[in-house]
């Protein structure tokens, strides 16, 4: 069975291999007196933020992150976040990614990074990997597995991992409205009125929030390491980077938001971020009333959730699409990205307007 693949690194993406080497073998015991010419260094294609990195050095193999070049929003791409919450974690949380070394230095790199523990396993995307055959009946428990990960993940005592002071619930969800309404109208390159119109609808329905939870916040397939030997079973939870404390619903509702059902508009199934219309795998509501089951929260406001995650991945990709139109990124897939913008908002709007998920 096919493990997650790499590739050669993009151009322009390209990492120092000495530098890389001489910051290696100071802080991990295995690669003590390291060389550059000793390292391998690929890349994973996926993803459309950090950028990803396998490394290889004497048999063994890390994974590196790092932001990515020409970026100029630096809270967007916190490193030191990713590594404070999986560190906190790993000891509750076994499928949180073990880090191995961290730094803000920038003169590595040119920017901070990350070097952790590679999780070997499959990362469905929007194509199965060679090799995959996932039967309705495997469909069914892995989806399942996918919303039960996520409600046990807000089980997790925040305040038990160390993690009390890394978020501020408080006015988290009304924060995140206008943060983000903010972040569009900063990053806005083309007329998109819908996008304006859904953060309205969202500034006029703010909830009342649940108690809150450890956020994942990027909650889909491809950031899931399933086990090579049974699909259904989750075993590593991958790019941290929006995780903080806040309304477990708001994670579900980004998990729902890239959860695309065979009924849907034919324009949200053509950008779906992986292969939740297989047969046999949990529809939205099922996953709602799955959650709702596993971790006992009322969950009769999703629609709010759901339609704030479409508006926010919708200004995430204005945002990566403002930087390729600038030219600060040579990412070819960053050119269809305004589609994304014009497409996720009109079905939030959409949903808002019919009052259904």
């Amino acid at each position: 069975m096919m493990i997650d693949a790499t590739r050669a690194v993009r151009s322009g993406e390209e990492l120092d291999a000495a530098k890389l080497a001489t910051f290696l073998a100071a802080h991990v015991t295995a690669l003590s007196g390291l060389n550059g010419a000793e390292l391998a260094i690929e890349q994973f294609p996926g993803g459309h933020s950090n950028l990803t990195y396998l490394i290889k050095a004497r048999g063994a193999e890390w994974v590196l992150r790092r932001p990515p070049f020409g970026n100029k929003v630096k809270s967007a791409h916190d490193m030191s976040r990713e590594v404070r919450v999986t560190t906190k974690l790993a000891p509750l949380y076994p499928p949180a990614p073990r880090v191995v070394a961290f730094t803000e230095d920038e003169s590595t790199l040119g920017a901070p990074f990350y070097v952790m523990e590679r999780i070997r396993g499959v990362i469905l995307r929007r194509r199965l990997p060679d090799g995959v055959v996932i039967d309705p009946p495997l469909a069914r428990r892995l989806s399942t597995s996918v919303i039960d990960g996520l409600a046990d993940l807000h089980a997790i005592d925040y305040q038990v991992a160390g993690l009390g002071d890394f978020g501020k619930p408080d006015g988290y969800v009304e924060r995140q409205v206008l943060g983000w309404t903010e972040r569009y109208k900063k990053s806005q390159t083309d007329d998109v009125p819908d996008v304006l119109a859904i953060a309205e609808w969202l500034a006029s329905r703010l909830p009342t929030s649940l108690p809150p939870t450890v956020l994942h916040n990027d909650w889909k397939y491809d950031n899931l390491v399933l086990d090579t030997n049974d699909l259904s079973s989750i075993i590593g939870v991958l790019d941290w980077e929006m995780a903080t404390i806040g309304d477990p619903l708001m994670d579900l509702g980004t998990a729902l938001s890239y959860w695309v059902d065979p009924t849907d508009d034919e324009m949200l199934k053509a950008i779906a971020f992986g292969p939740t219309m297989l047969p046999g795998s949990l529809t939205r509501p099922e996953l709602v009333a799955r959650y709702a089951e596993r971790s006992g929260r009322d969950v009769s406001n999703i629609l709010f959730y759901y339609c704030f995650a479409l508006f926010k991945t919708a200004v995430v990709a204005q945002q990566i699409y403002a930087r390729f139109k600038k030219g600060l990124t040579k990412d070819e897939r960053f050119a269809m990205m305004i589609v994304g913008v014009q497409v996720l908002s009109r079905v939030a709007l959409e949903a808002a307007q019919r009052e259904k998920m």
